[in-house]
């Protein structure tokens, strides 16, 4: 998305924000269809937007060419860096290696199957300079039925057991600023890590600011999300979490919303209407 495309309030935003620096992290399994797209869009928007950047690709014990790819990516582009799982600890392991391995100013992450416009990527960085988070949420959800079922079963539930902030807490499109993000304990190890990262900032008052973003059909590779192995191990992991996010204080965060990725005219919502 040129800067010619973006409404004259962002523009006037993103002005102030070339000076930020960011790491980019990818979480990664048998992507290899994928992955170098999804490096080499991040390598021209972070170029353009930063005023530095690094790319994290964690690769989480894939079978195929994933790392190859990424190591190869990496010899000509030292702003990648490849961390490398033994085996697949699932993707909020990943996450985290990725989080524990970012240096810069914000960190910024997405997943590797290009289900996301990297052009978009100003629209979140417009409001670094007044938020702690930054979230996109997908306006239209371009996934199958059972997916999409999956995901509204998923985000009633959280929404059911825990004060979630945000309409779409596990939208793959998230800006976070690295100092409160690093003071999070995160002992999430699957799915609930969103969840578990979004309460835990709130609780901490973060601000944080919604935006709209495109999602995109997935074109290569294959979703996992809707095996059953990783439903059971989702509800297992939100045994585990409740306890322990129930106990932290109930105090809520002021929450602006993005209604679109073109619109840029914040709107203060108070802790019911964020979780409608």
């Amino acid at each position: 998305m040129t800067s010619h495309l973006l409404p004259s309030d962002l523009q006037r935003k993103l002005a102030s924000t070339r000076g930020h620096t960011v790491s980019f992290v990818l979480p990664a399994f048998n992507e290899e269809e994928n992955i170098t797209k999804a490096v080499d869009s991040t390598l021209v928007v972070a170029s353009r937007w930063c005023a530095g950047y690094e790319v994290i690709v964690v690769d989480d014990g894939s079978s195929d060419r994933t790392a190859e790819l990424v190591r190869g990516i990496a010899a000509r582009n030292p702003e990648v860096r490849l961390v490398q799982h033994s085996k697949n600890m699932g993707y909020g392991h990943a996450l985290r290696s990725g989080f524990s391995a970012a240096t810069q100013e914000f960190v910024f992450y997405t997943d590797s199957d290009n289900q996301f416009d990297m052009n978009e990527f100003p629209l979140l960085l417009a409001w670094a300079d007044q938020a702690d988070v930054v979230a996109g949420f997908r306006k239209v959800r371009q996934d199958p039925a059972i997916r999409r079922a999956n995901a509204w079963a998923w985000n009633r539930l959280v929404r059911a057991l825990f004060y979630v902030p945000v309409r779409d807490v596990d939208c793959a499109f998230k800006l976070y600023r690295r100092e409160p993000l690093a003071a999070v304990q995160i002992e999430s190890r699957g799915a609930m890590i969103d969840t578990e990262i979004i309460v835990k900032l709130a609780r901490r008052g973060s601000m944080i600011v919604e935006v709209g973003v495109t999602h995109l059909p997935r074109t290569a590779g294959t979703a996992r999300g809707a095996k059953l192995q990783v439903i059971l191990r989702a509800l297992r992991e939100v045994w585990h979490m409740y306890p322990l996010l129930s106990r932290l204080d109930s105090g809520s965060p002021p929450v602006s919303s993005v209604t679109s990725a073109g619109s840029g005219q914040p709107l203060e919502m108070n802790p019911q209407q964020a979780a409608v």
